[in-house]
C-alpha cells in the first residue's frame, strides 16, 4: 500500500508496487510485518474488534485474591536454569512454581471475587 523503492518489482516498463516479503511476522500476533502495518490494521478493524469482543466500561479491580500472574527469569549463566514463580501484583508476594505448573494454562492461583 505504501510506495517505496524496495516495493517496486517487475521488468523495466512494467513495474508494479508490491508488498514486502517477510520471513517472519512479529507484530499483531504474527499477522503484521511492522508496527506501521499493525497500526493500519487497527485503524481499519479496531472498532469492529472492540465491538465484537466487548469494551471495558468498568474499571478492572485487582485485589489480593485475583492479582496473581506467572513470571520467570531465565538464568543462562548458571546451567541454563529458570526461576518460575507466581507473583501477586498487589501484595508483591511470590510463590515458587515448577516448569510444568508454569506451562499448564489451566493452573492458577487466582480466585474469583
Amino acid at each position: 500500500m505504501y510506495y517505496t523503492k524496495d516495493r517496486i518489482r517487475g521488468p523495466k516498463g512494467n513495474k508494479t508496487n508490491q508488498t514486502r516479503r517477510r520471513s517472519h511476522f512479529y507484530y499483531l500476533g504474527g499477522n503484521a510485518c511492522s508496527t506501521v502495518c499493525e497500526r493500519d490494521w487497527f485503524l481499519k478493524f479496531g472498532e469492529m474488534a472492540l465491538d465484537h469482543f466487548g469494551r471495558t466500561t468498568q474499571p478492572i479491580k485487582l485485589g489480593p485474591n485475583n492479582a496473581w500472574v506467572k513470571e520467570y527469569d531465565y538464568i543462562w549463566r548458571d546451567d541454563t536454569r529458570s526461576n518460575y514463580r507466581y507473583v501477586n501484583q498487589v501484595t508483591k508476594e511470590e510463590r515458587p512454581l515448577t516448569e510444568e505448573q508454569y506451562n499448564d494454562s489451566n493452573y492458577t492461583l487466582n480466585e474469583r471475587t
